[in-house]
């Protein structure tokens, strides 16, 4: 339905009442959802939007986004989830499985064919005509796909798995996911079965005469689509042929590394946080005091266990009144406050050490920093909507500079723009003119070169940058991100001091970097609010400390020259 770009009739907010029914509808719709589930996907006071469009093939369809994201869309009274509402609760319709090289052919437009799925151990799920159905791929439960059952699943083992199976409706890549900020399925573990709930021996039984029906009749060769690998046999790969036992084997990994988190996260607390650090970015946390926790030989990778994220985890560990985590600036989250004599921590026994540690040498870590990843976007603001729309943008959409290129580049050579006499000129039409041009420009420029309009049209843009830091969920801010300041002040008796701002848009504590220049440098340094911003922090060194922040910033942070200024002021080198 949407593997080609839709035009969108109206973008607006929904209102209380309109929410409060989308509320009523989803719980009517998906009986399985908790009253708590429902209100987590339709919160009661972040922005959430209805946008009706008309797709490719004349469609009305209304689709609900909530944080630029779609969650919800309507057809004909029906009401569907998107991918992205699917990652967040897996389970919430019955799911096939098919292999990845199929998902090629979904996301272009074609229904799932029979032949194309996978029989998992405890068998295909029991569906109706007519059920609603996700579509996911081996080795993971997130849903890439959403459709129709064509036939029930009796109907479908009649036939000895052929035909059509579904008509999809929606696929992971496809023009409304491309609506959304575009995240890939996250890696969802297959649920893990018990061996007394399947017959093995009836499962292979079942798979060798559905197969032996395709041979009989296809004339001795299984029908399947173009490009699919036959089931693997378990002679084959060299797998044990159990496939309880290898889910079994899967969970307790994540058992494991979920034990691993909890012990780094309270050995962490009993011995390397202090009041005095708090409040700590979470960050920090992880990356200074957690990992220099985990002991010798192993690796704690937070993606490997159940929770997945950190900020995940810590809410968990909030619930038991462990730890408290608030939003101190916008996108960064804090730990301020611990209580210390929580059962859980007081009773926590700190491993022995190994015989031969380590030595750590002062100011240095364990867990080597690693900078965020920043990334500069551009947001579509109401002026420029109509010249991303027929791409399948809208209002808002966040783009990379390579992305509205081609968005614009395409525009013109799909409404014939370029000048015929001289291609270095574009014409500009009506749409072009209200978005790029001035109010006194409209009838005097008919013409503009390519470097001219692109300009144009960037400037005209809203800026906006997306951080990525270790193992949480990207931040997307509108604006510039500001770099890290360094300054030099004057103080009494003419003295310098060193002054550092914005080391939290990085991911850095600035009680942390204080604590090592102080011991680098040999100089005194406090940590001290920015006068007029809210929750800011600076640090202040004693004297001109510039080459040294420059070395733990570029050379031991790794963080890129472009997000610091102020590196020219450092003293320079007395020549001998």
């Amino acid at each position: 339905m949407f593997a080609k770009a839709f035009r969108v009739k109206s973008n607006t907010a929904i209102k209380g009442s309109d929410r409060r029914k989308l509320r009523a509808d989803v719980t009517a719709a998906f009986t399985t959802l908790g009253t708590d589930q429902v209100n987590e996907l339709i919160p009661g006071k972040e922005e959430l939007s209805i946008v009706k469009l008309y797709t490719h093939k004349g469609d009305s369809v209304t689709v609900y986004a909530s944080a630029g994201n779609p969650i919800l869309f309507e057809l004909e009274k029906n009401l569907y989830p998107t991918v992205y509402t699917l990652w967040s609760y897996p389970d919430l319709l019955p799911t096939f499985t098919t292999w990845p090289l199929v998902l090629e052919k979904l996301v272009g437009g074609a229904d799932l064919m029979l032949p194309g799925l996978v029989v998992p151990p405890a068998g295909l799920p029991r569906v109706q005509k007519g059920d609603l159905c996700a579509v996911a791929l081996v080795g993971n439960r997130a849903p890439v796909a959403i459709g129709v059952a064509a036939m029930s699943t009796a109907e479908m083992l009649a036939a000895g798995l052929k035909g059509r199976g579904f008509s999809l409706l929606h696929t992971y890549q496809d023009h409304l996911w491309q609506s959304g900020d575009k995240s890939s399925p996250p890696a969802i573990a297959p649920p893990v079965l018990d061996a007394t709930d399947v017959s093995e021996e009836k499962v292979r039984g079942d798979m060798r005469a559905l197969a032996l029906q395709g041979e009989v009749e296809g004339n001795g060769e299984p029908h399947r689509l173009h490009g699919e690998r036959p089931l693997p046999d378990a002679s084959e790969d060299g797998s044990t042929g159990d496939p309880s036992q290898d889910l079994a084997d899967s969970k307790s990994l994540q058992e494991q590394m979920d034990d691993l988190l909890q012990q780094c996260f309270l050995h962490a607390l009993k011995c390397r946080v202090r009041k005095a650090d708090l409040p700590l970015l979470t960050s920090t946390f992880l990356g200074s005091h957690m990992f220099s926790c985990c002991p010798e030989g192993q690796q704690l990778d937070i993606k490997k266990s159940s929770y997945k994220k950190l900020s995940k985890f810590l809410q968990h560990m909030q619930q038991e009144e462990i730890v408290q985590v608030k939003e101190l600036s916008r996108g960064v989250e804090s730990i301020v406050a611990v209580d210390w004599k929580h059962p859980r921590i007081a009773s926590f026994i700190i491993p022995e050490p190994s015989p031969n540690p380590q030595t750590v040498q002062e100011g240095s870590r364990e867990q080597p920093y690693h900078p965020p990843d920043v990334r500069a976007f551009y947001c579509v603001p109401t002026s420029m909507s109509l010249l991303f729309r027929e791409s399948g943008h809208r209002k808002g959409s966040t783009l990379e500079a390579s992305e509205v290129r081609a968005t614009i580049i395409d525009y013109i050579k799909k409404n014939d723009l370029v000048d015929a006499n001289n291609k270095n000129l574009v014409k500009l039409d009506p749409v072009l003119c209200d978005c790029i041009l001035e109010r006194n420009e409209q009838h005097t420029v008919l013409k503009l070169p390519w470097d001219s309009l692109l300009s144009r049209c960037f400037e005209k843009l809203q800026p906006a940058y997306q951080v990525t830091f270790p193992g949480q969920e990207p931040i997307v801010k509108k604006g510039k991100i500001s770099p890290i300041d360094i300054t030099l002040a004057q103080r009494s008796y003419n003295k310098k001091v060193t002054v550092v701002r914005n080391l939290e848009a990085y991911g850095l504590d600035p009680s942390s970097v204080a604590s090592i220049l102080q011991k680098r440098c040999q100089a005194s340094t406090s940590v001290t609010a920015v006068p007029g911003v809210k929750d800011g922090l600076q640090v202040q060194i004693q004297g001109n400390q510039i080459h040294h922040l420059g070395q733990l910033l570029l050379e031991e942070y790794g963080l890129p020259r472009k997000h610091i200024q102020g590196l020219e002021k450092a003293p320079k080198p007395v020549k001998k």
